[in-house]
């Protein structure tokens, strides 16, 4: 593949500090990204970014100092980081069985101050919540299938859900959560309409409810729910940004705040260069051409991963000798960063800081 080059904003003056493969998070382009994600929504009221992508505290911290003060997680850990870091609005966006819901219970009652929220798309979800939480109450949002089909209630049989949710004595049902993960055509005219469509319903059930929130969409549809000034947005990936999103949404100007440092561990054949990058190190759930992206190499080729090898074809080989390294930029960063257990801040141009990463899905203390 022929990719084009990029400017050497990413490069670290003392790289040899920082073992590899690492994932370098890049505090100013975080920074921007957050401003940015900020325009968009037209300030921070109906912002409630999600923190799967990122999984740092410090992260949180950062919007927190912008004014977002509204948080969605997939996992406890996550929900327990968020709490730690400051967040005064948590919604686990996740149907509970009874572990988790003992676990969530154990978490609301905790952090008392912190308002903490879940999902539900049926009555027995609900009545869980209802009976570990007595005589406090349990707050939720009906999850919608927005034609996604992954989890929620269909649009037209909500509303009899909502009405069994106000008789359960211990439920406070907040509103509505709809995610349409599956919109992510290029086109954004196209992507418009087909979300539009996905939302008629959800707006239309709302019309029947008490004053509910609606919190809608991911970062694909960002864009759209942001005009909606009825409507709570919940981007994620958008604070650090990757190839896949870049490469499809291209009215979404964000820049990639996280990159990957690998070294090039070897150069077993002619035009062959094998680097420290394996499936270990980058998320891997995509074919082989779509998993990293090395824009400073204008033209490669993948030849094969493995746990912890990756190799490259590449006609500009003999440029490179073992120890040199090269910066990636993964095309799905959200299960990348999940692989480390920490990340080396970058700013200025140098490693100052390491911060962890909540990678775990219970809280282990």
């Amino acid at each position: 593949m022929t990719k084009e080059g990029i400017s050497s904003w990413h490069h670290i003056k003392d790289p040899a500090t920082i073992a590899s493969p690492a994932l370098l998070v890049y505090k100013e382009k975080v920074t921007e990204n957050i401003d940015k994600m900020i325009e968009m929504a037209g300030g921070t009221a109906r912002l409630m970014p999600h923190v799967k992508t990122h999984k740092m505290g410090p992260v949180v911290t950062m919007q927190l100092a912008k004014g977002i003060t509204r948080f969605k997680c997939a996992t406890f850990a996550e929900a327990n980081m968020l709490a730690e870091a400051g967040a005064k609005d948590v919604v686990v966006a996740y149907q509970l069985n009874s572990p988790t819901a003992e676990s969530f219970v154990k978490l609301a009652r905790k952090y008392p101050n912190i308002r903490f929220a879940s999902l539900v798309d049926n009555l027995a979800s609900a009545q869980l919540l209802n009976d570990l939480f007595q005589p406090q109450t349990a707050e939720v949002y009906i999850d919608i299938d927005s034609g996604m089909h992954r989890t929620g209630i269909a649009p037209e049989a909500a509303f009899a859900l909502y009405q069994q949710l106000q008789q359960l004595p211990n439920i406070r049902c907040r509103g509505l959560h709809a995610y349409d993960g599956h919109l992510r055509e290029s086109d954004l005219t196209i992507r418009t309409e087909q979300c539009n469509v996905a939302f008629q319903p959800v707006a239309a059930l709302a019309e029947k409810m008490d004053n509910p929130e609606i919190i809608a969409g991911g970062t694909p549809t960002f864009p759209i729910h942001a005009k909606r000034t009825n409507v709570i947005c919940s981007p994620g990936t958008c604070i650090l940004w990757d190839e896949g999103y870049g490469s499809s949404l291209p009215e979404q100007d964000f820049i990639p705040a996280a990159l990957l440092l690998a070294r090039v561990i070897s150069k077993p054949q002619e035009g062959h260069l094998t680097l420290d990058l394996g499936h270990k190190a980058v998320s891997a759930e995509n074919p082989i051409t779509k998993r990293v992206f090395f824009k400073e190499l204008p033209e490669y080729e993948v030849l094969s991963q493995s746990e912890e090898h990756l190799v490259l074809k590449t006609p500009l080989a003999d440029q490179f000798k073992v120890g040199d390294i090269l910066y990636g930029t993964p095309w799905h960063v959200c299960p990348t960063v999940a692989l480390y257990n920490e990340a080396q801040i970058i700013e200025n141009g140098a490693q100052t800081d390491t911060w962890a990463i909540t990678r775990g899905r219970r809280i282990l203390h």
